[in-house]
């Protein structure tokens, strides 16, 4: 038996490095997925998010409704971007995700708090992200609680109640109970078709070239997108089996309100299942071997599911990162699917979330085409 001896050792750590160098995509991976965790975690990553969009619904112009709107303002935690004057237009706003909150600030509010009757202010929130709106609600009692202590002076300062110059009342809408289960089985419909849709069909195109199959299929007359076609058809009924079961878990088990069209929603999945089958598809003409394409199917999914609002809100990321997760297909998903079962939206509401699914969609289909072709030269 031979001994154990340094430069055998030595000979097979080199043969790694080789191997690793020749092996760009895998060392790529190693690099780029810490690099791209650290950015996301450090920077992207927020469970306090600020600058929530605002809506006022004021019927008073007083001096104190301008002192309160301003607090607002300076607190950093809203962002008042529209004013309105109808409640079929706050209702309209909320169910679109246009605005996170409606401040409702009533008739005669400054004379009311001039007579020391403590008025009520109607705060309306979209809570289908509880963990986005409860930071903001905080703050906002503490301002109801203080903003107006510097204006109350004199023979006002007796206004300074125990409890606040003013009531604040909250109607949090879609989930009034702030049910963490109402946000994340929801959500679950996109992260699970994600995964396992891009991570199946990446596989594709590579085992048939390394089980040495694939020159069978080019001795074909089948025609690329026809091979795409038919390999992406199957899994979209996997897909649509993965969505019964979790809208049955979701139903029976967690006891989400499916208050929308499940007929919508079943139409408007194909686009997403559609999108990621063929992202699949794709990375599995760029990759090498089953083991490339695997990795380029998480470094896909990383940001899947910690830039679209899954895991953490999404307008608490900075705009950059916003902006990477509106490219991704995961993050209007989401938007469309918490918006059918929590909201009832119908085609209308929904419209600005399906074109980016299509875009997304003809794309990587198309990229998926042309790499597929250079596999027949």
């Amino acid at each position: 038996m031979r001994r154990f001896t340094p430069h055998r050792l030595w000979a097979v750590v080199i043969k790694e490095f080789i191997q690793m160098r020749r092996d760009r995509v895998t060392f790529g991976m190693m690099v780029g997925i810490p690099l791209m965790q650290l950015m996301l975690f450090g920077f992207a990553i927020n469970s306090d998010p600020r600058h929530l969009p605002t809506a006022i619904r004021s019927a008073d112009d007083g001096p104190f409704t301008r002192t309160l709107v301003a607090a607002m303002q300076h607190s950093e935690y809203f962002k008042i971007v529209r004013t309105t004057t109808s409640e079929a237009e706050t209702q309209r706003l909320l169910r679109l995700g246009e605005v996170q909150f409606v401040v409702n600030i009533p008739v005669d509010f400054s004379r009311q708090l001039l007579r020391g009757e403590r008025p009520a202010i109607l705060v309306e929130a979209d809570a289908t992200d509880p963990a986005a709106v409860g930071p903001a609600i905080t703050a906002l009692r503490a301002i109801a609680d203080t903003v107006l202590d510097r204006d109350l002076k004199g023979p006002l300062t007796a206004l300074r109640s125990v409890g606040g110059p003013i009531e604040l009342r909250m109607h949090a809408h879609y989930n009034p109970e702030n049910i963490t289960q109402y946000n994340v089985v929801p959500g679950l419909l996109g992260v699970v078709l994600t995964m396992t849709m891009v991570v199946i069909t990446a596989l594709a195109i590579t085992r048939e070239r390394e089980r040495g199959t694939m020159e069978n299929l080019l001795a074909t007359p089948v025609r690329p997108f026809e091979v795409m076609l038919g390999k992406i058809i199957p899994y979209i009924v996997v897909g649509y089996i993965q969505l019964t079961l979790i809208l049955l878990a979701a139903r029976y088990i967690f006891h989400v309100p499916l208050v929308g069209s499940l007929t919508l929603l079943y139409v408007v999945s194909f686009l997403f299942i559609a999108a990621n089958l063929a992202m699949g598809i794709t990375f599995s003409t760029l990759a090498k071997n089953q083991l490339q394409a695997v990795q380029m199917a998480f470094f896909f999914f990383l940001p899947s599911i910690l830039l679209s609002g899954f895991m953490f809100p999404f307008r608490g990321m900075p705009e950059w990162a916003q902006w990477i997760g509106t490219c991704l297909p995961n993050t209007h998903f989401l938007r469309i699917v918490r918006g059918i079962l929590l909201k009832g939206n119908g085609w209308f509401e929904i419209m600005p979330e399906l074109w980016p699914l299509l875009l997304f969609l003809t794309v990587a289909m198309t990229i998926g085409v042309k790499r597929y072709r250079q596999t027949l030269d």
